[in-house]
């Protein structure tokens, strides 16, 4: 285990105490996102303050949201993304920070606008920076569209961070659920990923420790 994710700057000292990296900066919020003009300003001035704690520390990524719909055409809020991101990913670059758009489900994340991977690397490739990818959400993706692999080999440019989670429940990544992770290891490694796999599950048992052991040993394939 080599990080933590989704913590926010004020905790960099204590990784860097441990010799752990933050895999995933905190910025902004899942509601509020790029879909809409009248966020952008606000959002990447945001997002250049993570960009400069993160890059400082020398850490690599930095999450974003699409936002949710509210009423809001698809296509009209991948091409606001679009535009937003186009604003922050020069910057992106030049620090050498990837913002990763997380691909979330929009049964519990209600309204959600990036629900699909199809939809997040439409947005990623019209930006066309390296520095603008996809949290590939195993959890969140399998319930909205399966075909995890296939997937992934379909979309491999775009994703630049990867979260598991057992499906249902978002517990354990073991046999109780209906997905079998050494199989999606091996596809990544098959595809060349080199990005971070974060566990990002609810632990049943009364040991999260153990569970979180057993997911390491899970994934390392």
């Amino acid at each position: 285990m080599q990080g933590v994710d989704l913590l926010d700057p004020r905790d960099f000292p204590t990784l860097k105490k441990h010799g752990l990296v933050c895999t995933m900066v905190n910025c902004n919020s899942i509601p509020k996102g790029f879909n809409r003009t009248q966020n952008h300003d606000e959002l990447v001035a945001n997002l250049k303050k993570a960009i400069d704690a993160t890059a400082e520390a020398g850490f690599p990524n930095v999450i974003a949201f699409s936002g949710n719909r509210a009423g809001m055409d698809d296509e009209e809020g991948a091409k606001n993304c679009i535009a937003g991101f186009k604003k922050i990913a020069g910057y992106a670059e030049e620090k050498k920070v990837t913002i990763c758009m997380e691909l979330l489900n929009s049964k519990q994340h209600t309204d959600y606008m990036c629900d699909h991977t199809a939809w997040g690397a439409k947005v990623c490739r019209a930006v066309g920076s390296p520095r603008i990818k996809l949290l590939y959400d195993i959890y969140h993706m399998q319930m909205m569209e399966g075909d995890i692999i296939s997937t992934m080999r379909q979309f491999k440019d775009c994703i630049g961070h990867v979260h598991t989670g057992g499906v249902p429940g978002r517990n354990e990544i073991d046999e109780t659920q209906e997905l079998y992770y050494p199989a999606i290891m091996k596809a990544l490694v098959a595809l060349k990923y080199d990005g971070y796999v974060a566990h990002e599950f609810i632990p049943r048992s009364k040991d999260p420790l153990a569970s979180l052991a057993n997911a390491v040993k899970i994934c390392d394939v």
